[in-house]
């Protein structure tokens, strides 16, 4: 996200500027609300609406403004659907183990499928595989410590939120 917003703030041309400005403030929300929401999650494992769903409109908002600023309707459908499609792919897994992914992570991934769609597939799939690996590793590191049993919950927003951090960082 960082090239592609340096890219458009370096530009001739002023929807480019502009979309740049557009996509910064929305880079700028994903810093400060990944940051509260990740210690929130780890502290009391749940991730609350009232800045879940404010992040999602204004972050829809600030991004497709962006996209269609910047002349590219092709990214503003990417970032709809990849918020449409992390959501689908985490509500079917909390539809299907309830007590492994609660609806906080369910709405957090409708999120951040906006802001990794907005930049590819790849950005995606990275995220969503770099979760994953991200909370097994830290469980398995629980276990090994004996921090945690099988039994035990772990706060997946943080891991969550840090694959999305991390894929955002990168071109793709």
């Amino acid at each position: 996200m960082p090239v592609q917003i340096w890219g458009w703030l370096t530009t001739s041309s002023a929807a480019e500027v502009i979309a740049g400005i557009l996509a910064a403030c929305a880079a700028l929300l994903f810093i400060v609300n990944a940051i509260r929401l990740a210690a929130i999650d780890a502290r009391t494992h749940l991730l609350p609406n009232k800045i879940v769903w404010p992040w999602f409109l204004v972050a829809a908002g600030l991004l497709g403004a962006a996209a269609l600023v910047a002349g590219e309707p092709a990214m503003l459908l990417r970032t709809l659907l990849g918020g449409a499609i992390l959501f689908g792919a985490y509500l079917m897994l909390h539809l299907a183990v309830p007590a492994g992914m609660g609806l906080g992570d369910v709405k957090l991934a409708a999120v951040l499928g906006l802001y990794l769609g907005f930049m590819s597939w790849s950005h995606l799939l990275m995220a969503t595989v770099l979760a994953f690996i991200l909370g097994a590793v830290w469980s398995a590191l629980l276990l090994i410590t004996r921090r945690a049993t099988l039994r035990s919950s772990v706060a997946f927003g943080p891991f969550m939120l840090l694959g999305a951090a991390v894929a955002l960082a990168f071109t793709a």
